[in-house]
């Protein structure tokens, strides 16, 4: 294999795990919308959460992230979802040159509606995430939650997450 070959062997295994990466961090929003808190507390078997409005709040490992999520983040019982579509934008992945860490910046806007509530945003904000590659799938190493604008979350969150 020429140099140059091996140079697109390698950027392409790279595009591969950028995609994997976006993947998994779409799958959290996905998870997270459908009210699916055991899968996404799957995703942070082996992850440390943390905030930067709360800093002594700190959920490590899937118990913790299902904690974390069934207690804060109130789900109706229409269809055990929270009526919420988390939108994932901005999503910027940067895998190490050993394609086994990587790091993603993202952003977020969460959109909620009810019968009784109308359709607006209630949260917006930025995730900072540490990805590690572990027998040949991405999986969260640190999630750090960034608040940028809080709207009325008196529907969504089932206390204060602040």
């Amino acid at each position: 294999m020429t140099t140059e070959a091996q140079r697109d062997a390698s950027a392409s295994c790279r595009c591969c795990d950028e995609n994997a990466v976006a993947k998994l961090l779409y799958t959290y929003a996905e998870r997270i919308d459908a009210g699916d808190f055991e899968g996404l507390a799957d995703l942070f078997s082996d992850a440390v959460i943390t905030f930067e409005e709360s800093p002594e709040r700190v959920a490590r490992g899937r118990d913790e992230a299902f904690q974390m999520y069934d207690g804060f983040t109130r789900r109706f019982p229409d269809n055990g979802t929270p009526h919420t579509r988390h939108a994932m934008t901005n999503v910027i992945v940067d895998v190490a040159e050993d394609g086994l860490t990587a790091t993603a910046r993202s952003s977020f806007t969460v959109l909620m509606r009810t019968d009784t509530f109308p359709l607006q945003p209630v949260i917006v904000g930025r995730y900072r995430d540490e990805l590690v590659k572990k027998d040949g799938t991405w999986r969260f190493a640190h999630r750090h939650m960034l608040s940028d604008h809080v709207g009325d979350l008196s529907q969504h969150m089932l206390v204060d997450p602040f």
